[in-house]
């Protein structure tokens, strides 16, 4: 059985930072990640902007195997969640995020729209989501059947499937 893995979550939302709505991501987000033997983090959900950076630099020093960010995705002039991950990564993992943006596609062509990236900071994976509930689902769908392998490589645990002895 491999380790307790940490996870941590962090919600780009300018209205459920302020209470205008509540967040309906950050709870899915929780259960797929209980639901994959990771331990929590409490989401901490920010306004759009600056803040995330912030947030995420916050959780990154807790260096846990994951960060899911959901929002902050779109064309909105505030919507900054790639322009404050990317500078935190060291390698990007593009092809993660092209099969989100494809199994988004499936449902909806707004999901052409999401600016995400996915990559490596330190020791942690780390992954924009969209804003939305069947965004992250989507999102989470793909993730499925791959995280344990994706943090038992950034933790340097499992083959690299390269084929050379």
């Amino acid at each position: 059985m491999s380790p307790l893995r940490r996870a941590g979550i962090i919600i780009a939302s300018t209205r459920a930072a302020t209470g205008v709505y509540e967040d309906r991501t950050g709870p899915v987000i929780a259960d797929w990640l209980a639901e994959h033997s990771f331990e929590v983090i409490p989401a901490a959900v920010v306004p759009d902007g600056p803040s995330v950076g912030a947030a995420l630099r916050a959780l990154l020093a807790l260096e846990p195997a994951l960060i899911v960010t959901s929002g902050g995705t779109g064309l909105s002039p505030d919507d900054v969640t790639p322009e404050e991950t990317l500078p935190l990564l060291d390698r990007e993992v593009p092809g993660l995020m092209e099969a989100i943006r494809a199994a988004g596609l499936d449902k909806t062509p707004l999901a052409a729209l999401s600016r995400g990236y996915a990559g490596i900071a330190g020791g942690t994976f780390v992954v924009n989501l969209p804003g939305s509930p069947s965004g992250v689902m989507d999102g989470l769908s793909v993730l499925d059947p791959i995280i344990g392998h994706v943090c038992d490589q950034v933790a340097g645990r499992g083959g690299s499937h390269d084929h050379a002895e």
